[in-house]
C-alpha cells in the first residue's frame, strides 16, 4: 500500500525541475559540493511534496533515505534519534549515531517541517551535523528561512545551500491540472485565483475530481483556500464524505478508529482511503491530517455553519480520548493527551493568555547538576535573594520533581519545580512560607492514604518571568500534563507574582482563589490559585472545560467582544494609547474607542463585556497606577502635575502650573515624568512584568 501511495504521488508530481536537477547532481557527484541543502517556503507552496519528490529520486539512484517529520518528533536531542533510527528502520535499541558513522556510501537525510523543531536547531548544527560522515547528505524544509548562524558563520557558508521555494510557475501550473483531469477550458480562470499555489491548484483538482462537470466561480474572496474548500464540500460523493472531512479538520491526528467513533460507524474503511486520497491530507506513521491552511478553513466554516454538528464532534472526540487515557501509560498516556488538550486550542476564554502555536521554541527536559546555578540566578533576577535561597532548597531536596526547559542551544530557558507536600519536613515548612501556607490549607482538606498535593512553587521563563510567551505556554502545558498522570493527586497549588492578571484564565478553569494560601517571600506577595481534584478529578475538569467553551462560543458576539477581539499592541502604539486615554479622561465616548479598553489588563481586571463596563476599568486602573506614583518621594512631584493636568483639570496647563506653584518649563517636565513613569507601570501591567 505505502508503495502504491509513493508511485500515485509520483505521478501527479510536476515542476520542480531545477530543484530536481539540483539534487540529482549533488547526489552523483563524486564528491558532495555541499553538504546541507536549506529549503523554506510559506505553508500550501509544495515543500512536503518536494521531499517526498526527493526521497523517490535517491531510491532511483539506489541510495538509503531516511525521512522525518518535525511534526511527530519532540524538540529535543534524544527524540530526533529516536525518529533517525525509526526512519532508517534501525532494530529498537541501534544507536542511530554508530549506524551513521560506520555507513559507507551516499545517505540521504530529509527533515520535514523543521520550523518546529527550532529549539534543537544549535544541537543540529553545532554537534549532530558536524560529527556526520562527509558522504551523508541533510535536506532541510521549513517556513523560516534558516537562522542567522547558519548564514554568518564562516564554515556554514561554504557547506549550505539556502533554495527559498516559490509558486508553480504558469506552464507547470497548466501541466499539473492537465495531469489532473481540469477542463482546458477551466484551467485558465483556475491560474488567474491560484497564481500556482501548490494547495490551491490541488485543492482545485480536488473539487474536479468530485464532480468533473463543476464549472469553476471563484467568488471575490481574499482567501483562496477557503473558497475553495467551499467549493470541494459541496462537491463531496455524499453528507457522510462532508462529516468525515468535517471531523478531520477538529482533532490533530485522524486515525480509522478515531473515525469510527466521530462518525458512530462500524465501518470507515472507504471514508478513510477517501480522506487519504485527498491532495491536501497529509499521513504519518499514525494517521492523517489536513494542511494547516485547509484545517483552518474547515474548522471555521463547521463552527459558524453547523454549531451542534461542531459540538458533537468535540464530545465524540473527547469521550474517544478519555477512553484511551484511562487505559494508557507513559510516553503512550503523554501523546493521547496532547491530542486531547489540542481540542481546546481555540478556547475564546484563556487563548490570549496562552501562545498555543509557539510551544515549539522550547523542549522540556530534566535537570542536569549543572543546571542548579543558572536556575537560582533565573529566580534571584526575577523574585530576589530570598526566593533565590528557597529554589536551591528545593531543588536539592526533591530534584526529581524539576522540568527544564531548553531553547536551540541547550540552555536552560525557563523552569518548573514542584513541591511534593506530604514529602516536606516540619523544617521545610518553617523555612518556607510558600509551603507552609500549603499545608496549613491541607490542614482543613487533610490528605488520605494514598494521596498526595502538589505545590508548583516555582515556574517561571528566563526572560519574560510569568508572562505570556512560548515558555509559559510550555510551562503550562507540563503542568496540565501533571494533573493526569500524578497517582493519587488530590490538590494542586499555583502561587502567581500577578494572580489579578491571571484571574480569567484561572476562574475559567475552575481554579479557585485561596487567599489563605498567599505568602510573602523578601518584599513581594504572591496569590495562589488551587483545586481539589477529589471534588472534580481531571477527565470530569476536562468535561467542564469542554462544556464552557461550547457555552462560551455558542454564545456569540458578546463573549467574543471580550475575549476573542482582545488588542495586542505594539510598546510604541500603547504609549501613544496611553497618551490619548489621559487625554480623554473625562470624556466616555472617546474612552470607548481607545484601544485600551480591549487591552489584556482591562480584561484580565474584570473588565466586563459592555463598552461602558470596560471604559470604568481603564478609568480605573489608570487613577490608581497614576496614585501608586505618589508612594515615592522622588514621583509624587510627577503624580501631581498629572493629577492636576487630568484627573482634576485646570482650565489650561499654565494654571496647572500655576496650582502646584512650578515654573511653566518644569511643570511641562513634570508632567513629562510623569507620563512616561505611568505608560511604563501600565505597559508592565499589559504583559504581566513586575519586575518594572
Amino acid at each position: 500500500m505505502q508503495q502504491r501511495l509513493e508511485q500515485a504521488r509520483r505521478r501527479r508530481f510536476v515542476g520542480r525541475e531545477s530543484e530536481r536537477e539540483l539534487l540529482r547532481a549533488t547526489l552523483t557527484a563524486a564528491e558532495l559540493p555541499f553538504f546541507v541543502l536549506h529549503v523554506f517556503g510559506p505553508g500550501g507552496i509544495g515543500k512536503t511534496s518536494l521531499m517526498r519528490e526527493f526521497a523517490a529520486l535517491a531510491h532511483d539512484h539506489g541510495l538509503p533515505v531516511a525521512l522525518i517529520d518535525g511534526r511527530n518528533v519532540d524538540p529535543s536531542p534524544d527524540s530526533f534519534l529516536r525518529a533517525v533510527g525509526v526512519a532508517l528502520n534501525l532494530s529498537p535499541g541501534s544507536d542511530p549515531l554508530d549506524y551513521l558513522a560506520s555507513h559507507t556510501g551516499r545517505l540521504l537525510l530529509l527533515v520535514d517541517t523543521y520550523e518546529l523543531l527550532t529549539p534543537i536547531d544549535g544541537w543540529l548544527r553545532e554537534q549532530f551535523l558536524p560529527g556526520l560522515r562527509d558522504d551523508i547528505f541533510v535536506v532541510l524544509a521549513g517556513r523560516q528561512p534558516p537562522a542567522l548562524p547558519w548564514r554568518t558563520d564562516t564554515g556554514w557558508q561554504a557547506l549550505v545551500r539556502i533554495l527559498p521555494l516559490r509558486n508553480l510557475g504558469p506552464d507547470e501550473s497548466r501541466a499539473y491540472l492537465q495531469l489532473r483531469g481540469v477542463p482546458d477550458g477551466q484551467i485558465d480562470a483556475v491560474l488567474d485565483f491560484t497564481h500556482g499555489h501548490a494547495l490551491a491548484l490541488s485543492l482545485v483538482a480536488d473539487v474536479y475530481d468530485q464532480g468533473p462537470d463543476t464549472q469553476f466561480k471563484p467568488e471575490a474572496a481574499p482567501d483562496v483556500i477557503h473558497t475553495l474548500l467551499d467549493q470541494l464540500i459541496r462537491q463531496v460523493p455524499s453528507p457522510l464524505h462532508r462529516a468525515a472531512l468535517e471531523a478531520t479538520s477538529l482533532v490533530k491526528l485522524m486515525t480509522e478508529s478515531l473515525l469510527a467513533a466521530l462518525l458512530a460507524q462500524d465501518d470507515v474503511h472507504d471514508l478513510f482511503e477517501w480522506l487519504r486520497g485527498l491532495s491536501f491530507m497529509e499521513a504519518d506513521r499514525r494517521g492523517v491530517f489536513p494542511h494547516d491552511l485547509a484545517r483552518e478553513a474547515l474548522t471555521a466554516d463547521i463552527r459558524w455553519r453547523n454549531f451542534d454538528w461542531f459540538t458533537e464532534l468535540h464530545t465524540r472526540a473527547r469521550a474517544y480520548y478519555m477512553t484511551r487515557i484511562r487505559r494508557a501509560a507513559g510516553q503512550e498516556q503523554r501523546r493521547i493527551l496532547s491530542e486531547l488538550i489540542y481540542l481546546h486550542r481555540e478556547n475564546p476564554s484563556v487563548r490570549p493568555f496562552f501562545l498555543w502555536q509557539e510551544v515549539g521554541t522550547v523542549f522540556t527536559d530534566g535537570m542536569r547538576p549543572d543546571d542548579v546555578e543558572l536556575l537560582a540566578e533565573m529566580v534571584e533576577r526575577h523574585e530576589g535573594a530570598a526566593s533565590a535561597a528557597l529554589a536551591v532548597h528545593w531543588l536539592s531536596r526533591q530534584p526529581h520533581n524539576v522540568s527544564v526547559l531548553r531553547g536551540a542551544t541547550g540552555e536552560p530557558v525557563g523552569f518548573l519545580a514542584r513541591v511534593t507536600l506530604e514529602a516536606t519536613t516540619p523544617g521545610d515548612r518553617q523555612l518556607d512560607p510558600a509551603v507552609a501556607a500549603a499545608w496549613d490549607v491541607l490542614a482543613h482538606k487533610p490528605l488520605r492514604s494514598g494521596e498526595t498535593a502538589l505545590l508548583f512553587r516555582f515556574w517561571m521563563a528566563a526572560e519574560s518571568y510569568q508572562s505570556v510567551s512560548p515558555e509559559q505556554t510550555r510551562l503550562v502545558l507540563n503542568i496540565i500534563q501533571d494533573y493526569l498522570i500524578t497517582p493519587g493527586l488530590a490538590y494542586t497549588f499555583v502561587p502567581l507574582a500577578d494572580p489579578e492578571f491571571w484571574r480569567m484564565a484561572f476562574e475559567y478553569s475552575d481554579m479557585e482563589r485561596l487567599p489563605e494560601a498567599d505568602f510573602t517571600v523578601g518584599q513581594r506577595r504572591y496569590g495562589v490559585y488551587g483545586h481539589d481534584w477529589r471534588v472534580r478529578p481531571p477527565l470530569a475538569w476536562f468535561e467542564l472545560l469542554a462544556e464552557r467553551e461550547m457555552n462560551m462560543a455558542a454564545a456569540g458576539p458578546r463573549v467574543k467582544t471580550a475575549a476573542e477581539s482582545l488588542i495586542v499592541l505594539s510598546e510604541a502604539d500603547f504609549a501613544t494609547a496611553v497618551r490619548d486615554a489621559l487625554r480623554d479622561y473625562t470624556d466616555t465616548a472617546a474612552l470607548t474607542a481607545n484601544p485600551l479598553v480591549r487591552s489584556r489588563f482591562v480584561l484580565a481586571a474584570g473588565g466586563g463585556d459592555t463598552p461602558a463596563a470596560r471604559v470604568a476599568a481603564l478609568r480605573k486602573i489608570v487613577r490608581e497606577t497614576a496614585e501608586s506614583l505618589q508612594k515615592s518621594p522622588r514621583l509624587a512631584k510627577y503624580y501631581r502635575a498629572v493629577y492636576h493636568t487630568y484627573f482634576q483639570p485646570a482650565m489650561t496647563q499654565e494654571q496647572a502650573a500655576e496650582v502646584i506653584d512650578l515654573p511653566f518649563s518644569t511643570y511641562r517636565r513634570h508632567l513629562r515624568s510623569g507620563i512616561e513613569e505611568l505608560t511604563a507601570r501600565l505597559w508592565a501591567r499589559e504583559i504581566g512584568n513586575l519586575e518594572n
